[in-house]
């Protein structure tokens, strides 16, 4: 399971559970209080270090792409065909500005980064 689906698996369960907590505060239930504030504990936890773990990765992805020498804007004409130009350049990837990567990157156009030049 990637850790997208995994993180959202556990906003939902800490949602569920916090309903079924104020639940259980309206009928003054000491016991499904208690077990619902320690499994709100626990899945906060693992949901920290999800959330931890992605941005680690994001980073580690971002510095690969910061280390390659070669990287441009991807022109309109190339976006347009962005079949050849992968084929033309081995090992070229391909950054738009509106995903993770991209915002992480800072970027404002689209940009290929590339072992070679192109």
């Amino acid at each position: 399971m990637s850790i997208k689906k995994e993180i959202q698996l556990l906003t939902n369960r800490i949602d569920t559970c916090q309903h079924k907590l104020a639940a259980a505060k309206s009928r003054d239930d000491q016991a499904m209080i208690k077990k619902f504030t320690d499994d709100i504990e626990s899945l906060s936890k693992k949901l920290s270090q999800l959330k931890h773990k992605q941005s680690f990765e994001l980073n580690k992805e971002r510095k690969s792409l910061l280390d390659m020498p070669y990287s441009r804007e991807i022109s309109k004409t190339e976006q347009a065909d962005m079949g050849k130009l992968k084929k033309s350049v081995k090992g070229l990837v391909v950054v738009h500005p509106m995903t993770k990567l991209g915002k992480e990157l800072r970027l404002e156009v689209v940009t290929g980064f590339a072992p070679q030049p192109f």
